[in-house]
């Protein structure tokens, strides 16, 4: 049959198929990338944090929890297992909760109680950060240049959220590490920075990216598999997952990413 025969009947299945169903809302995720309040110490750099329970610290938080509920948030997600969040949240509700510094605590079940919300979802994952192994390599085979750019700019990202902690807001601190420009330099020099480290079959900087790709793509899951169309949901987490946190939500069909920065406080 003639090409010119042959492309009507090709194109009368799609000329003729019913208009495709609109498209469902989509989940607005605003991801508000956190310092640790309660200084547990588990990072590789930490930050020195004063008391969060503070009166001062008190009103700066109310303050910020207020801005970030003109999202209008329909769920709240956070930083640790579903079964702590589950145990936890209604003893905050129910005043039972003993007072804590922990920014789940402090940001995202207040933020939740605000909005009204009766459930927060507990979405982390533990996972593999065999830092040991990559630091052992570099210095066993010349790399150790490569380790200490990295953790000078952690050092100087620590020195200058302190700073920021001691002369200013705890909003403003939390504006400077959701800065994109912020996220995507701590991003390149420290974790993609790895890859420099390691030759041959020996690939512990790959080691290490995998093992942390692979515990963000299982909290990521976890955000998408507890979402529905239309949510606006708040992720409070540590600071150091917002690339990855951020890039899987705008790289997932159905998912807009909010910017936290149009919400919090100067």
């Amino acid at each position: 049959m003639p090409p010119s025969l042959l492309l009507p009947l090709l194109l009368a299945p799609v000329l003729s198929a019913p208009p495709a169903a609109p498209p469902s809302a989509p989940v607005k995720v605003m991801f508000v990338g956190v310092f640790h309040m309660a200084n547990p110490g588990h990072d590789i750099h930490n930050t020195k944090v004063d008391d969060m329970l503070a009166p001062k610290r008190q009103a700066e938080i109310a303050a910020l929890t207020s801005a970030l509920a003109r999202f209008k948030p329909t769920a709240v997600a956070a930083e640790w297992p579903a079964n702590l969040v589950a145990e936890r949240y209604p003893k905050y509700l129910a005043g039972t909760l003993p007072p804590s510094p922990n920014e789940t605590v402090q940001l995202a079940f207040r933020l939740a109680a605000a909005a009204k919300l009766k459930s927060v979802h507990g979405i982390d994952v533990d996972g593999d950060f065999p830092f040991p192994a990559l630091q052992a390599y570099a210095k066993a085979n010349g790399k150790s240049a490569v380790m200490d750019e990295m953790h000078a700019l952690g050092e100087k990202h620590m020195r200058d959220l302190s700073q920021l902690l001691a002369e200013k807001s705890v909003s403003v601190a939390l504006r400077s590490l959701n800065d994109p420009a912020h996220i995507n330099l701590e991003h390149a020099v420290f974790y993609r920075g790895a890859l420099r480290v390691g030759a041959g079959d020996a690939q512990p900087g790959v080691d290490l990216l995998s093992a942390w790709y692979k515990r963000n793509f299982l909290i990521c899951a976890n955000l998408i598999q507890v979402s529905k169309p239309g949510d606006r949901i708040v992720v409070i987490y540590g600071a150091g997952h917002a690339f990855l946190i951020r890039q899987c939500v705008q790289e997932t069909p159905g998912f807009e990413l909010v910017e936290p920065n149009d919400f919090l406080p100067q």
